[in-house]
């Protein structure tokens, strides 16, 4: 396992498997009690991550547009390829 502050630096996909495995490995329930605890608050802050990564990209497809009325709406972003 990398440390809390590499979190930061990974991409969703690492995140994510790391995540899974932890999940995977709680479900055993196996671990002793405090590396179970250990690993639960690894797995909070690779969810917040992965969910801060999602929410970016989610930002990134949609557009704000505004209508004739003045008020504010999101779009979805038309990607020409």
């Amino acid at each position: 396992m990398t440390s809390s502050a590499d979190i930061a630096q990974m991409e969703f996909e690492e995140a994510l498997r790391e995540l899974e495995q932890i999940v995977k490995t709680l479900e055993e329930g196996k671990s002793p009690l405090k590396v179970a605890v250990d690993l639960y608050e690894r797995g909070v802050l690779l969810k917040k991550h992965c969910d801060g990564i999602l929410e970016s990209l989610q930002l990134r497809v949609n557009q704000i547009s505004s209508d004739k009325n003045g008020g504010v709406r999101l779009e979805q972003l038309e990607v020409e390829s």
